[in-house]
């Protein structure tokens, strides 16, 4: 399944990230919550975060100084946890942190994963999404 949209929620007061309706079921068998690459943060299914890492870390040599920071930098940042009776699952203070989230909060898809933004922060990042696809594409070698 691929994680398309915006959703606007506002954290409750146990600082609890409601998923949309329609991605509960993709994330039924665990939800890995971690920082993101950006001011985000990052909602996987389980199984899916698990072949991400892996396929990340299965390349460089194990014991080489960037593998082994890569691995910390993956895991050290990042929880299991599960959706509660109500599809939504706790934000621990460190990631409120990272993800410099107040109370109202985009949830947006990024393909294989939802990401958590303050929804201000996602406002402005958003707000040049024309002019970035196309520089984008570009540079990807895929001129618009």
């Amino acid at each position: 399944m691929a994680f398309r949209g915006t959703f606007d929620y506002t954290l409750d007061a146990k600082n609890r990230l409601t998923i949309p309706a329609k991605f509960r079921a993709a994330m039924s068998d665990g939800v890995v919550i971690t920082r993101g690459s950006e001011r985000c943060v990052e909602v996987w299914p389980a199984a899916v975060y698990e072949a991400q890492t892996e396929s990340a870390l299965s390349g460089p040599n194990p014991l080489s100084p960037e593998a082994r920071e890569l691995k910390r930098r993956l895991y050290a940042g990042a929880f299991d946890t599960e959706l509660d009776s109500a599809g939504r699952v706790m934000l621990p203070a460190m990631l409120l942190e990272h993800g410099g989230l107040g109370k109202e909060i985009s949830v947006i898809g990024a393909g294989e994963w939802l990401e958590a933004w303050d929804r201000g922060a996602w406002a402005e990042h958003d707000a040049d999404t024309p002019t970035r696809i196309n520089e984008l594409t570009a540079n990807l070698g895929h001129p618009a």
